[in-house]
C-alpha cells in the first residue's frame, strides 16, 4: 500500500507492505470560528482574569513566541493578543515580541516575516533571545537541583509577561508548551548545562508523554515560575496543522488542560513491539536539521523491539545542525563511546543533549536515515546507516528481520504519541 510520509515541504509517497500497521493521530476537527474562539479564550481564560484586565495599568509588555522550528500559527493568534494589549492602554511601542530561540539560531529577515506575518514584522519591535550573550540575561537564583537560573533580561524586566506556544509530545519535557516557552526558550547556556545535562536527560521519565515525575518538567516549571508568567496562550493542532484547541490563562492550569487534550489527540497504540518502524520527523519545519529529526526517532522508541530497526525520512534542508552538534556527532566513534564521554564531569558541549538522545535510541535499535540534506561526505559518520531511498531502507530492514517481519509506520513522527497497549512507555 501507499503511505504519505511528512518529509520537507512536499512529503514522500512510499510503498510499504499491506500488513504494515499505520499509527496516526486522532482525526480531531479544527475549531470553527477560530477568531471568535480566540476572543472568547482571551476574555474567559483558565485560572486568571481576562487578558484585558491583566493588561490594564501596565507600563509595557513582552510576548514570547516560538522560533521557526515550531509551526505555531503566530499570524492568527498574535493580532488579537496584541490588539487586546493596546486597547487596554499599552501602546504598540511598548510591546516587545521575543522569539524564544533557546540555543537555536536567530530568526531574521524573510524568515521572521514568515514567522509572524508582514504586518506584525513591520509594526512591532521583535527581538531574538540570545542564550550565549551573558549581557542579555538576568540571574534569578537557582532551581532545587542547583541549576543557575539565567533568563532573558527583556522578558524579566517587562511589566506584563505573556507566553505563547504549541502543545505537542516532547522528547524531554513530556509535552511542549507552557513552561517550556521560558525554559529552555529564554534561558542561558549555564542553565542549560544543568537542565539539559546527562543526569536529567538520562532519566527515563524525561520522555514523550510523561509529566508526572518528569524531572525536566519540574525544573522547567521552577524556572518559569521564578521568571514569572502572567498569561499563557497555548494551542493544539491536528494532523493538517489546523488549530484544535486553545488553552489560555494560568501557566500550570491551562497547560495541564492542554496536555490532557493533546494526549487524547496524539495517542496511537500497538499490540506489541515490532522489529521494523518507519517514521518521519513530521516534515518542515521540524525536519530542517538532523538535530531536530532526532525527535522522530525517540518518539517511536516505545514500539520498536530490542535489536529492531528504525528507518526515518527527514529532509534536513539545513544539514546536521549547529556547529557544536555537528562536530560532536561526526567525531563520535560510537554511541557507547559518546555516552562514556558524558560521564566526565568536566565535559560540556552545546547540543550534547540531542546526541545523548540519539545514543539512547541506538542502544535499543539500529537506525537507518534517508535524507537528501546531509552532505555526501558526512553520510557515513552519523552513527546511523544512510540510505538513498525509503524503499531501499525497507528492503534492507526486511532482509535483516525477515521478509514477513511485522512493521509499523508513523507518518507524522513526533506528533504521534506511540505506545504498546498496556505497556506504558
Amino acid at each position: 500500500m501507499k503511505v504519505h510520509l511528512d518529509y520537507g515541504r512536499q512529503g514522500l509517497e512510499v510503498e510499504v507492505p499491506d500488513r504494515a500497521q499505520v499509527l496516526k493521530m486522532a482525526d480531531t476537527p479544527s475549531l470553527e470560528d477560530l477568531e471568535g474562539q480566540i476572543a472568547h479564550a482571551l476574555r474567559h481564560p483558565i485560572g486568571t482574569p481576562a487578558l484585558s484586565q491583566l493588561a490594564r495599568g501596565r507600563r509595557d509588555a513582552c510576548v514570547i513566541i516560538s522560533d521557526i522550528t515550531r509551526p505555531v500559527p503566530n499570524a492568527v493568534i498574535l493580532p488579537p493578543i496584541l490588539g487586546t494589549l493596546q486597547k487596554a492602554g499599552i501602546p504598540r511601542g511598548r510591546i516587545t515580541i521575543l522569539v524564544a530561540t533557546g540555543l537555536h539560531r536567530p530568526n531574521e529577515g524573510e524568515e521572521l516575516v514568515a514567522l509572524v506575518g508582514e504586518q506584525i514584522a513591520a509594526q512591532y519591535r521583535i527581538l531574538n533571545h540570545r542564550a550565549r550573550d551573558r549581557e542579555t540575561l538576568v540571574h534569578l537564583g537557582q532551581t532545587s537541583c542547583g541549576a543557575p537560573i539565567w533568563i532573558d533580561k527583556v522578558y524579566v524586566e517587562a511589566d506584563l509577561k505573556i507566553s505563547t506556544a504549541l502543545i505537542e509530545p516532547h522528547l524531554m519535557a513530556g509535552y511542549s508548551g507552557g513552561r517550556k516557552a521560558i525554559c529552555p526558550g529564554l534561558m542561558g547556556v549555564d542553565t542549560m548545562r544543568v537542565l539539559h545535562g546527562p543526569a536529567l536527560m538520562g532519566d527515563p521519565r524525561s520522555a514523550e508523554g510523561i509529566i508526572e515525575g518528569n524531572p525536566f518538567h519540574r525544573q522547567a516549571l521552577e524556572v518559569a515560575q521564578k521568571a514569572g508568567v502572567d498569561f499563557t496562550f497555548n494551542v493544539s493542532m491536528n494532523a493538517r496543522r489546523q488549530v484544535t484547541g486553545l488553552f489560555c490563562g494560568d501557566l500550570e492550569k491551562a497547560h495541564a488542560e492542554g496536555v490532557a487534550f493533546v494526549e487524547r489527540q496524539a495517542l496511537a497504540q500497538i499490540e506489541r513491539p515490532v522489529p521494523i518502524v518507519l517514521t518521519s520527523s513530521a516534515g518542515h519545519p521540524l525536519d530542517l536539521t538532523l538535530y531536530q529529526a532526532v525527535k522522530g526517532l525517540t518518539a517511536v522508541l516505545p514500539i520498536v523491539e530490542e535489536g529492531g530497526t528504525i528507518l526515518i525520512a527527514a529532509r534536513c534542508q539545513e544539514g546536521i545542525g549547529s556547529p557544536e552538534f555537528t562536530e560532536e556527532l561526526l567525531n563520535a566513534p560510537s554511541a557507547e563511546a559518546f555516552l562514556k564521554k558524558l560521564e566526565d564531569p568536566g565535559f560540556f558541549a552545546i547540543d550534547q543533549w540531542q546526541l545523548q538522545e540519539l545514543c539512547k535510541v541506538l542502544q535499543k535499535a539500529r537506525v537507518m536515515l534517508h535524507s537528501e540534506g546531509i552532505p555526501p561526505a558526512h553520510r557515513g559518520r552519523l552513527l546511523t546507516e544512510w540510505v538513498p531511498s525509503v524503499e531501499e531502507g525497507l528492503r534492507r530492514a526486511l532482509e535483516r528481520h525477515g521478509a514477513e517481519a511485522p512493521l509499523a509506520v508513523v507518518p507524522k513522527g513526533p506528533y504521534v504519541l506511540t505506545r504498546v497497549v498496556g505497556g506504558g512507555r
